[in-house]
């Protein structure tokens, strides 16, 4: 799909910036930022220290899962193993929006509920991380934005060069016009994610959710390919 990576980056802020406000600071996409959280808790600061432990496991079994299913349709055309992870991370983003209704109100963050939310998102977060690695596409990194935005400002830095070949600032041009949407996008979903608990609670993951659903029925076959079926 055209617009994948920049829906996948508006997904991957939303449900990241939900997270952190609504589960005592969790990252469940930019999941190593958890190591800082963790340092900051053992010294005193801020909490919720078995909660971010508990996620680690769950990243894993994301990306576990996400290689086990790219391998199973190894031997069929890539778009069905993208529909395929797009429909599996809706369906975990779902049990986020349940179980993270269930912890509601949230207010200790070692209790079940909010430990089974933070484990699903985390677990549907790692399936987005990994599909890019495990089904081989041109695009751009959708849930960690800190390369992206160094490779744009570099990007940004040879377009605007003096004396820089015209090769060079062409290939910029064009990465910066890959970057940028995702991004924006990233940024945007953020906004939403964070806003969207606000005035929603866990309720707001059912946008994602729906994202994720038209990425899957939206997956196809790239125009021009002629399966052995229709020959």
């Amino acid at each position: 799909m055209k617009h994948e990576d920049t829906i996948l980056a508006a997904v991957a802020g939303f449900v990241d910036t939900l997270s952190f406000v609504a589960l005592f600071g969790l990252f469940t996409a930019h999941v190593t930022g958890n190591f800082v959280l963790i340092g900051a808790g053992v010294a005193g600061f801020g909490q919720g220290i078995l909660l971010k432990l508990s996620v680690f496991p769950a990243f894993v079994c994301g990306v576990v899962a996400s290689s086990l299913i790219a391998r199973a349709l190894s031997r069929r055309p890539a778009w069905q193993g993208a529909r395929a992870l797009h429909a599996v991370q809706a369906v975990l983003l779902l049990g986020f929006c349940a179980a993270g209704v269930w912890a509601t109100p949230v207010t200790q963050s070692d209790s079940l509920p909010v430990l089974v939310a933070g484990i699903v998102g985390t677990f549907a977060m790692g399936v987005q991380n990994a599909h890019p690695r495990v089904i081989a596409r041109a695009g751009v990194p959708n849930t960690v934005m800190t390369g992206n935005v160094t490779q744009a400002i570099l990007d940004v830095v040879d377009m605007l060069s003096a004396g820089m070949a015209d090769s060079v600032r062409a290939t910029a041009r064009a990465r910066f016009a890959k970057m940028l949407p995702a991004i924006v996008a990233f940024a945007l979903g953020a906004t939403a994610g964070a806003l969207g608990f606000r005035h929603a609670g866990f309720w707001a993951l059912l946008v994602p959710v729906g994202a994720l659903a038209a990425l899957a029925l939206c997956a196809a076959q790239p125009a021009g390919i002629v399966t052995q079926e229709g020959t």
